[in-house]
């Protein structure tokens, strides 16, 4: 400001006229409504941490699927059990001889019952599928040359057709390609299954405590909260937990038993070699959802493709494309019968999101874990009185911005 007057006076002594005053600086207030440099790094900080947790989070849970297979596994035998259980002590609840029929028995007749079933099932199908088998395991070679044949008769109808030698050489290594991919994942399919064998004979044994102990461990998670509004809820959500569960487990082992029949019957009518093992594969991979229906079409289009009736392919491919859709929309909804509130989109991205994270047990636990936490949500929704969640939290956080105002 002294340069300034001394400057305007030597102009004023001059004659000359004045410079415009330099203007002064200016404070610029920050609106008290705007996060503090503390708030933003602390939201930073908790960001990276939540960004880190879930990484570590992730990586355990791929580390630990089979674990968490094997464990859920258990649990959907135990609810299977769990019907039979209660039907053997049922006419003797409210007696006096309930004392002699206590869980634990009920339990050990329940095995009995489920296991002979399942033994005279195999010793009744067994040495036919083993038969069909054998025979297809040694027919795998022939199968191969005939697709070997069938990539050759292609490229000399591409000859007569005067496509470019580019474009057939192209078709021929996307066809390699896609068909050396297929034969590694069902081998890796086939080694990770028979890596995972050993570890069934577990189940039972763990479905064993889960069915004898369900009330002890029912109990300890409703005791870790206070009692009260919340001890009612979290009893609520056990409930529905529990209902969401078993509709699912009895809509797949229902849609694994009519699926097997039908297309076993279909595979006979339309005249396939190996009827009755591909019918008891494709209710053995309904299992699975999404992927096993998909891995189960392909592998018998192929192999009847590769047969001395290649024009049946065409056949089978419509008829399991109808079977999907009446199974999908019609049959699978009415056994389910409104226990699992899922869309047919979210089914879709939670299995390929399952199997990104956790490869074919993800793929498995994926629709039950959506299940679990879409109840889950409803409750917290419905506990908070608010249509949603994000509408609670948003208006939690306008009364408190108000209220510091």
């Amino acid at each position: 400001m002294a340069e300034t007057t001394v400057r305007d006076a030597e102009y004023a002594a001059s004659g000359e006229e004045a410079m415009d005053p330099v203007p002064t600086a200016q404070l610029v207030a920050i609106d008290p409504a705007s996060p503090t440099l503390r708030s933003t790094l602390r939201v930073v900080i908790i960001t990276l941490i939540a960004v880190g947790v879930a990484g570590y989070v992730q990586n355990l849970i791929a580390s630990l699927s089979y674990l968490f297979f094997l464990v859920v596994l258990s649990i959907f035998f135990a609810y299977l059990l769990d019907p039979i259980v209660r039907g053997i002590r049922r006419p003797f609840v409210g007696t006096s001889a309930e004392r002699y029929v206590p869980r634990t028995l009920a339990i050990f007749v329940a095995y009995f019952l489920v296991f002979a079933a399942f033994g005279i099932a195999i010793a009744t199908v067994a040495p036919r599928v083993a038969e069909q088998a054998r025979d297809f395991g040694a027919n795998i070679p022939e199968y191969g040359k005939s697709i070997q044949q069938r990539a050759n008769d292609l490229s000399k109808r591409f000859d007569r057709l005067r496509v470019p030698d580019e474009v057939q050489a192209d078709v021929g290594k996307k066809l390699t390609e896609t068909i050396g991919y297929l034969s590694s994942e069902a081998a890796s399919f086939l080694l990770v299954s028979v890596t995972f064998l050993p570890w069934l004979v577990l189940i039972p044994i763990l479905a064993f405590f889960f069915l004898k102990d369900v009330n002890l461990v029912r109990l300890a998670v409703l005791r870790a909260f206070p009692a009260g509004p919340l001890r009612i809820r979290a009893e609520s959500i056990l409930q529905d937990v529990n209902m969401t569960l078993a509709a699912y487990i009895r809509a797949q082992l229902t849609s694994c038993l009519v699926i097997g029949l039908i297309c076993t019957v279909g595979f006979y009518v339309i005249g396939l070699r190996y009827a009755l093992l591909l019918g008891i594969l494709a209710g053995v991979f309904e299992f699975v959802p999404l992927l096993g229906p998909a891995a189960i079409g392909l592998l018998v289009i192929i192999t009847v493709a590769a047969s001395d009736h290649p024009e049946r392919a065409i056949y089978v491919a419509i008829f399991l494309v109808i079977l999907r859709l009446i199974q999908d929309y019609v049959l699978y909804p009415r056994i389910v019968r409104g226990g699992v509130h899922l869309h047919p989109l979210a089914i879709i991205l939670s299995v390929l999101a399952g199997e990104q994270i956790a490869g074919i047990p993800g793929v498995f636990l994926a629709i039950p874990i959506v299940a679990v936490a879409t109840v889950i949500y409803k409750h917290l929704r419905d506990h908070k009185g608010r249509h949603s969640l994000i509408a609670a939290v948003i208006e939690t956080e306008t009364t408190a911005t108000e209220g510091a105002v």
